[in-house]
């Protein structure tokens, strides 16, 4: 579920809360080396992030926060920040020979590019916190 999380509305952290968990704690963001992902830039998407995406000029960017049970992507338009949590059993993470990362929660995706080494390294992370199945690696057609 994508969510308008540019306002403080307790119900919507609650839910938040309820799919991928409560934020880390600052001791376990210090044995993670950061919670955060650097600045992914966005190559494609779902049609409802894109129809979001697209209204906008600016340049299409996200950003991956580690929580316990999941992540959360985020990313603006125009002046709204949205949110996508996703559960660890429902990620899936794919990798194409083309520098892209994939990640998939249902009926959403988005596909960041992987042009430098600290991306590359957040993701082995959160494999690594997923349960270490790794990636799925696939032929870019």
């Amino acid at each position: 579920m994508l969510y308008n999380v540019s306002y403080n509305d307790p119900e919507t952290r609650r839910l938040i809360e309820k799919d991928v968990g409560k934020v880390l704690s600052l001791r376990q963001r210090w044995k993670l080396n950061g919670s955060g992902s650097p600045k992914l830039h966005i190559a494609s998407s779902s049609i409802q992030i894109h129809n979001l995406l697209v209204v906008d000029n600016s340049l299409n960017v996200c950003n991956i926060e580690l929580r316990e049970k999941g992540i959360i992507v985020r990313f603006r338009s125009r002046l709204q920040t949205y949110a996508l949590p996703i559960p660890y059993y429902k990620l899936n993470i794919y990798k194409g020979r083309a520098e892209e990362y994939s990640i998939y929660r249902d009926n959403y995706f988005i596909k960041v590019k992987a042009n430098r080494k600290p991306i590359h390294d957040f993701f082995k992370k959160v494999s690594q916190l997923k349960g270490g199945a790794g990636f799925t690696y696939v032929d870019d057609l």
